[in-house]
């Protein structure tokens, strides 16, 4: 009996410890050091101001109660966030590790909305970290150039990233009396009434500008 009560009272004592971890009550410092674990920085950079927020707004969904991502959260970290001005809005640009990009695209649409609430006004994109190799790669070692390293594979990889969980319907390229390209982007048409995605068309053409230099006008198609 007693040894029971003891495991009891250990088990009580336990879920006391946890609630306090993932509570408000927890000490500002102790939120930062945990949110800080969701920043994967190169070379041990120290991370800027703006990723800590939305570090710690991870962290917070993470161990929200009523978190439906929470568990896929758990191993999401980020290594880039930054805040890029689109005319009247404010566009925030988090960049998530390659590794780790296709556990982010299976609940994309729920943390972008999840995020948009923590940073009212802003519109989220989300963007995998992708290296180029330019046409000097077998200077760093490497026989062949996989073609997903290429200048014109990564831009286009880049393009869906950026219009998520939205799929890409089609494409069609202009060219101007100038000789500008401009590439047109036909987003699915089962979206246009999702998550203001038609709204937030201006700034995925100037995401894909400040990310790529390439113009781009994304549409949906006219039925």
């Amino acid at each position: 009996e007693a040894c029971k009560s003891v495991a009891i009272l250990a088990q009580a004592t336990l879920a006391r410890i946890y609630k306090l971890l993932v509570s408000d009550q927890q000490p500002q410092h102790l939120k930062m050091l945990n949110a800080r674990k969701k920043i994967l920085k190169e070379k041990g950079a120290a991370p800027s101001p703006l990723e800590e927020e939305v570090a710690k707004a991870l962290f917070d969904i993470e161990v929200s109660p009523s978190s439906d991502i929470k568990a896929d959260l758990r191993d999401i970290v980020i290594c880039n966030a930054q805040d890029f001005e689109v005319k009247n809005r404010t566009a925030l640009i988090i960049h998530f590790p390659f590794r780790i990009w296709k556990n982010v695209q299976k609940i994309q649409g729920r943390l972008i909305r999840e995020l948009e609430k923590k940073f009212s006004k802003k519109h989220v994109v989300f963007v995998a970290q992708r290296t180029i190799l330019d046409k000097n790669f077998r200077r760093k070692g490497l026989k062949i150039r996989p073609r997903s390293r290429t200048l014109t594979s990564v831009h286009e990889s880049i393009l869906e990233d950026i219009v998520g969980p939205t799929e890409i319907f089609g494409k069609r390229t202009r060219i101007s009396v100038d000789g500008t390209k401009i590439m047109k982007i036909y987003l699915d048409p089962k979206d246009k009434d999702k998550n203001d995605v038609e709204a937030k068309m201006s700034t995925f053409s100037a995401v894909y500008k400040k990310l790529t230099n390439k113009e781009a006008v994304f549409m949906f198609p006219e039925a």
